[in-house]
Formats: C-alpha cells, sequence, structure tokens
C-alpha cells in the first residue's frame, strides 16, 4: 500500500467522450466488413461463399469469446474481492454489457452456417446418420444424440444467453452502485459472480465443442476446451489493457498507473504460458499415442499450406510474451506492454484460423480481400460498441467499496 494520498485531484466524474478520429475509423472499419462480407456471401463462386462463412464464424467466435471474457473478468474480481482492479472495471463492464449483441450475432452465423450446409456439414448433412443411405457415416451416427440441429441450437442459445444475462448483470449492479452507495450492489454482484463462474467453468468447454470442435465431427479432444479458455481470457485480457492504454494516452484514468499495468501484464504472461501447456499438452499425447481418430486433426494442419502458420502460432502466442514481459521495465512500459497485446491479439486470430479453415474451406484457403475485410469489420464493430458503452458512465466506480485500495495500488 502506498502512504500517500493526494487522490483528492481525480476527477471521478470524468466520462469518455466518444468522437472525433475513434468513432470515424470504427465507422468505417464496419462499413469495409459490411462490403467485403456482402461480396463474399453474394459470390457465384461456392467456395467464395464457404470461405466468407468460415471467417464470419472465426471474428463472431472470437468477437464473442473476447466479451465474455470481460464478464469472466468482473466475475472473478468479485468474487476474490480484489482491491486492485477497482479503478479499471469500467472496461471489462463495456465488454461485458456489448456480450448479448455478439453472442446474438454469432447465433445468427451458426444457424446460417448450419442451414446452408455451408459451416458444419461434417454431420449436419443428408444422409450421415442413415444405415439405407450410401452417405452413412458410422462415426457421425455414432455421436448422433449429442451432434444433432435442434440439441446444438438449444445448447447455443442457453450458454451465450445465459453467459450474456449475467455479464450484462454484472455491469448494471456497478453502474447502480454509483447511484445508491450503498453495500446492496456489490453483494449482489458477489452472489452473482459466483454462480456465473460455475456455469461459465462447466459450459464454456461443451460451448467450444460445439462451436468449433463440431467443424471435424470425427475427431475428439477433452483438453479442447480448456485449449479454448485459455485464448478466449489471454484476448480477452490483451483487449482490456490495450484500452487502458489507449484512454491513459489521451488523459483519462489517471488513477490507473504502471502497477495496475503490471498486474494486467503478469496476468497476460502466466496465461500465454498456460494456452501454451495445453496447446502442447494436446498435440504431444496424439502425436506420441499416434491413434487415427485423433490425429486425423493434426494431420490436415501439417499439410503444406497450413504447417507453416501451424508453427508460426506457437511462435507469436508463446515465444514473444515469455521473452518480452518476463521483464519488468517491458511490462512496465505502456508502449511495450501495448506492442505485445496487438501481437497477441493477432497470435490468436491465427490460432482461432487454424482452428477452423481446414474442417470448413480445407484446401481452399486464402488470406485475401475477405480475411481482412471481415477482421476489419468485427474490429470495428467491437470497437464502436464498447467505446459507446464506455461514453455512457463515470470511468471511475466512484462508490466501489474497495476503490481506495486500488488508488494506493503499488507493486
Amino acid at each position: 500500500m502506498g502512504t500517500h494520498s493526494h487522490h483528492h485531484d481525480y476527477n471521478f466524474s470524468e466520462q469518455f467522450v466518444f468522437t472525433g478520429r475513434a468513432k470515424t475509423l470504427s465507422l468505417v472499419a464496419i462499413v469495409v466488413g459490411v462490403v467485403a462480407i456482402a461480396f463474399g456471401l453474394l459470390s457465384s463462386d461456392h467456395i467464395m461463399v464457404e470461405r466468407t462463412y468460415a471467417n464470419l464464424l472465426l471474428m463472431g467466435y472470437y468477437f464473442t469469446c473476447v466479451c465474455a471474457a470481460g464478464g469472466f473478468f468482473l466475475a472473478v474480481q468479485y468474487v476474490t474481492q480484489s482491491g486492485w482492479s477497482s479503478g479499471l472495471i469500467r472496461i471489462p463492464q463495456a465488454m461485458a454489457s456489448v456480450l448479448p449483441i455478439a453472442a446474438l450475432l454469432l447465433l445468427v452465423i451458426i444457424i446460417g452456417g448450419l442451414f446452408s450446409h455451408n459451416l458444419y456439414h461434417h454431420w449436419y448433412a443428408e444422409g450421415l446418420t442413415d444405415p439405407q443411405s450410401p452417405n452413412y457415416d458410422a462415426l457421425v451416427a455414432g455421436k448422433a444424440s449429442f451432434l444433432n440441429a435442434p440439441g446444438f441450437l438449444i445448447r447455443q442459445v442457453v450458454f451465450m444467453g445465459s453467459y450474456s444475462i449475467c455479464s450484462w448483470l454484472l455491469a448494471k449492479y456497478s453502474y447502480n452502485e454509483d447511484m445508491d452507495g450503498s453495500l446492496n450492489s456489490y453483494k449482489k454482484s458477489f452472489k452473482l459472480s459466483a454462480l456465473f463462474l460455475v456455469i461459465f467453468g462447466f459450459t464454456t468447454p461443451i460451448w467450444s465443442f460445439d462451436t468449433i470442435m463440431s467443424l471435424e465431427a470425427h475427431w475428439f479432444s477433452t483438453m479442447f476446451g480448456w485449449y479454448n479458455f485459455a485464448a478466449m481470457w489471454v484476448s480477452g485480457l490483451c483487449v482490456i489493457t490495450l484500452i487502458i492504454i489507449q484512454l491513459n494516452k489521451r488523459g483519462y484514468l489517471s488513477w490507473v498507473n504502471e502497477n495496475h499495468l503490471h498486474d494486467l501484464g503478469k496476468l497476460i504472461f502466466g496465461f500465454s504460458i498456460f494456452w501454451t501447456y495445453v496447446w502442447f499438452a494436446q498435440f504431444m499425447l496424439i502425436w506420441y499415442a499416434n491413434i487415427p481418430e485423433e490425429t486425423v486433426y493434426f494431420y490436415k494442419r501439417w499439410e503444406p499450406e497450413y504447417k507453416p502458420w501451424f508453427w508460426i502460432n506457437i511462435l507469436i502466442n508463446f515465444v514473444a510474451p515469455v521473452l518480452i514481459l518476463v521483464n519488468r521495465d517491458f511490462v512496465r512500459n505502456r508502449n511495450m506492454l501495448a506492442f505485445v497485446c496487438i501481437l497477441l491479439l493477432a497470435g490468436h486470430w491465427l490460432d482461432y484460423y487454424i482452428m477452423v479453415m481446414p474442417g470448413t474451406v480445407e484446401s481452399h484457403r486464402g488470406f485475401g480481400w475477405i480475411e481482412i475485410g471481415a477482421a476489419l469489420g468485427f474490429v470495428g464493430l467491437f470497437s464502436f460498441l464498447v467505446l459507446n458503452k464506455l461514453s455512457k458512465h463515470a470511468l471511475a466506480p466512484a462508490k466501489h467499496p474497495f476503490l481506495e485500495e486500488s488508488l494506493h495500488h503499488q507493486i
């Protein structure tokens, strides 16, 4: 704890003003994305349509995961009764508030891809479960009690719906706290967070099995859910950190200093190693056991068109953060930390790309205007919604019971 207490200089009622370049750039990115996606979907080339759906799924899933990570961040802070993070809590709250929109968008993409047979055709196609059909697939038929359209869609709605409701309520309680000033909202947040973490912990692996793993219905891995969770959490932490750094540079959040950034940097460092641990454990066990129904996943990713990206993925998401963030001075340097965050966000885009593409477009993968357009569109949409939400409330949770602790946070 610091001994100084000049926090009375801080303007706790300051609000972020969402105008000018940030607003213009996010709207331009949305327009570019919409145009690129429209061209792709309206193309007469079936491969182009399929590639567009694959990119929509990739970015829709990424967008939803980052917003869900905002809700998860809030829940973890409440359940652990953390004080250090209370000064920066508005950023993950804005992300959590946007989760219902992200979830709805992902649901539309999933439904469109499923019923147009551009996604999930490995298990949702004519005759796969009918023993009389020439298309009969014994493996898919064996999984039909889980992989069927009604069950699949019900799970998507229930999982994403519960994450959205909990995240939205956590943000709402905190905004209410500033109005009434009592501990009621904080106590509600604590109870809801405990419930949310149980729901989230048990269902996110199944959600990733459904949304991403079932693109290749023959394959399975019990570690895939945790691998996806690690990617989601690291990406969410990077986005929170980047927004804080950008706001800091524009003169906002003066009470958030290098000590808070150091803590966020340590979390990114630690969970990048956790992501690598799960990635390696999944890869190593499958490679060593050499069982055909497991190796099929990595066999595809060792084809010439994917293999370089397969290894670059590890370099970006493990080697870079470890070598840079192991240095205390680098973690406390805003520009260096922002660089690592941008690098990791690009790295996890590549990670999702390697998860999605071989099970959808297979050898027809590409990197062109569809990929760039879809990525720009979703980044623009995320920025617009989150920054817009951020501008609606004061940037400091002035009535948070642990705000004082955050102001004196030193490590």
